[in-house]
């Protein structure tokens, strides 16, 4: 097992980060480009691993497909190459056969897709026989991932007579939904969303030269940073869009309750400390499930308590969010809680602890970089397997170290 021991610097002044692009455009707009067979290539692309395993997908003459631990490439190919004449499989590394994909597999049968489970029901691998489609109404709970619906709606003008979509009930992560809607749009598609229905029609996909804008999620990292630092701090992050179509936009706003300001400008988007912090946070991470861990981890190390709500969707995740920052978190002395379906506590309660901390990543990404800046407040941390940052952020640790911090491999 690799390990990575993260000593903090003393201070984070005049520190200019060039951010990587957004995974979620990146891979929405490899599988437009690909239903436009635009010959313009997508420009400034993810170097993300989820987005080089759907971009190797596309390009390949392969008939298997091994996307690891990507869950986004999983779930846009599955949709995508149900109406590729063909025979097709697709797998994935262990927790991924443990993530469940028979919402959208059930809904693509509905369509008149022949897709197999090859082991677990429910589960992939799968082994798709690619057909024509024929478009129909289907009805979905509005809680499951955005993944599942926005995998049928980028289909949707390629189906015979289209797609209309139904969402029962509460709908999870609408802007990633609405994201989806609006990269659609740039090729041409017209879409109705009215109420919990959506409408696509069959329609032709426009060929466009398109390009990628930087990661909010990544951003989300150095407004911890800046959060955390002991004195006053300035980070100008670069390659953001100001009206992005992102939701994990929102970071910049929810940082102004932990003490961090932010200004657009030609050089970026520059964060400074404001040393105004709320007594108590709580906010429904619904639209914006993936800023939960860093807020978490942000609000405990500045003994914030605090309630997450909307986070059913992160026990599905990489691995179960939920607990694994349960059990990280107890190892810094923090004392979280959930009622083990959508959300986690924090009332300020403490134990003991023995240094250094070691923090177990579970094969998650973003469980490595949400407490990676703990370093600046808690002392030196030993981050286990950093590797796997390479899903959605593979300079993270290069960055830290232009940043000051010392990141050191631990034998």
């Amino acid at each position: 097992m690799t390990k990575t021991d993260v000593t903090a610097p003393r201070e984070l002044n005049n520190i200019q980060i060039e951010l990587p692009s957004s995974k979620s455009i990146s891979n929405r707009l490899l599988i437009l480009n690909a239903l436009s067979y635009s010959p313009y290539p997508v420009k400034n692309l993810s170097d993300s691993d989820d987005t080089r395993a759907l971009e190797i997908a596309l390009t390949s003459n392969a008939r298997l497909f091994n996307v690891g631990a990507a869950g986004t490439t999983m779930r846009f190919l599955t949709a995508f190459l149900s109406r590729i004449v063909g025979e097709w499989v697709i797998t994935g590394s262990k927790r991924m056969k443990e993530r469940p994909i028979s919402v959208l597999v059930d809904a693509l049968r509905e369509l008149g897709a022949n897709i197999e489970y090859t082991e677990k029901e429910g589960y992939p691998p799968l082994k798709i026989f690619g057909s024509s489609l024929q478009g129909k109404t289907l009805e979905l709970p509005g809680n499951v991932s955005s993944q599942y619906i926005s995998a049928l709606l980028m289909i949707a003008p390629t189906v015979a007579d289209g797609l209309c979509l139904k969402l029962k009930g509460e709908i999870t992560s609408r802007p990633y939904i609405n994201l989806t809607l609006k990269l659609m749009e740039m090729f041409g598609v017209k879409s109705e969303w009215t109420n919990d229905t959506i409408i696509v029609t069959e329609q032709e996909l426009k060929p466009v030269e398109t390009k990628a804008e930087g990661d909010w999620s990544a951003a989300s990292y150095w407004f911890q940073m800046v959060a955390l630092a002991k004195s006053d701090a300035s980070v100008t992050l670069k390659g953001l869009d100001r009206y992005s179509m992102q939701g994990d936009s929102a970071v910049a706003g929810l940082f102004n309750q932990l003490g961090v300001k932010h200004n657009f400008s030609k050089k970026g988007l520059q964060l400074t400390k404001s040393g105004e912090l709320t007594k108590r946070f709580s906010y429904d991470f619904t639209d914006q499930p993936d800023l939960a861990q860093t807020f978490a981890v942000t609000c405990a190390c500045l003994n914030i308590p605090f309630h997450l709500t909307g986070l059913h969707t992160l026990k599905i995740k990489e691995t179960d969010r939920i607990n694994a920052l349960i059990a990280e978190a107890q190892k810094m002395g923090f004392v979280f809680t959930t009622n083990d379906k959508d959300d986690l506590k924090w009332d300020g309660t403490k134990k003991e602890v023995t240094a250094p901390v070691g923090i177990s990543t579970y094969h998650d990404h973003r469980m490595a970089m949400a407490f990676a800046p703990a370093a600046l407040t808690c002392g030196n941390l030993v981050i286990e397997n950093p590797e796997v940052v390479s899903k959605s952020y593979p300079r993270y640790w290069d960055d830290l170290k232009k940043a000051g911090f010392l990141i050191e491999a631990v034998c």
